[in-house]
């Protein structure tokens, strides 16, 4: 199975002619980013879920092998602070169930000040069935001293290895998968990764998987166009450290600045 590339949304205005062509209508960007990718993370799905028939149409609209990653609701994580899950967990399934097979994992980002509840992520782990994958991606150091990799291990949830400027977090694998989000570097132009950071960590990758693991890699740096740039060069840093990388745009079709 390949490392999966994309970037954590694609709907951003400042990638026009970075990205998308300057004739490209905005509806069409969809269709332009899922032939150059081979999936994407829904950030947007965080701040307000999408209706059913929004999903429908990203399904309808993105080649077969398209793979969507959604970004839980805040009200899971955020507002409710991982209590009561039950009716929040089954409303976001029945909406984002309607891309079918295209449906990659589900992401849970826990907020910077939610200091650790085992009890709690268990029950929210516990709303998810199997064939759905869930990434965790605590933040406050709290869930770093306990014993987060087994809860975690139990539901077959991954830990979500994260890059953030200023945060230290632990290099857990709790999975057969993988799910990697890089959030800024601190290359020329920021928040641009330079060539030794996305070096280390397709290396890091390698060392912690086997080549036939899937592991999902989102760019969140999309100021100045970085993401899409970050995503190409990280796919050939793959590639050198033996691992094979989904589709990505070439060279030519990405401007920085």
């Amino acid at each position: 199975m390949p490392v999966l590339i994309g970037t954590s949304g694609w709907q951003y205005p400042h990638w026009r002619e970075r990205f998308y062509p300057s004739g490209l209508p905005q509806a069409r960007w969809l269709e332009h980013y899922a032939a150059r990718f081979a999936t994407v993370e829904l950030n947007s799905a965080f701040y307000r879920l999408p209706e059913p028939s929004t999903f429908e149409a990203w399904r309808s609209r993105t080649p077969e092998d398209f793979v969507l990653a959604v970004k839980a609701s805040r009200y899971i994580t955020h507002t409710k602070r991982l209590r009561d899950p039950v009716e929040p967990v089954k409303r976001l399934l029945e909406h984002a169930g309607h891309l079918g097979s295209k449906l990659g994992p589900v992401l849970l980002q826990l907020p910077p000040n939610l200091r650790a509840d085992l009890e709690a992520l268990e029950e929210v782990l516990e709303q998810f069935p199997d064939d759905v994958a869930v990434a965790v991606e605590p933040r406050h150091k709290s869930w770093f001293e306990v014993d987060t990799p087994a809860v975690l291990a139990r539901h077959g949830a991954a830990f979500c290895l994260s890059d953030t400027p200023g945060r230290k977090t632990p290099h857990w694998r709790t999975t057969t998968w993988g799910y990697l989000r890089l959030h800024a570097g601190r290359a020329h132009p920021q928040p641009c990764y330079g060539p030794s950071a996305l070096r280390s960590w397709a290396e890091r990758l390698a060392a912690m998987w086997p080549k036939s693991a899937t592991i999902y890699v989102y760019f969140n740096n999309d100021e100045c166009g970085c993401a899409v740039r970050d995503a190409r060069r990280f796919a050939s840093a793959v590639e050198r450290a033996g691992l094979s990388p989904s589709r990505v745009p070439s060279a030519r079709e990405v401007r920085i600045g």
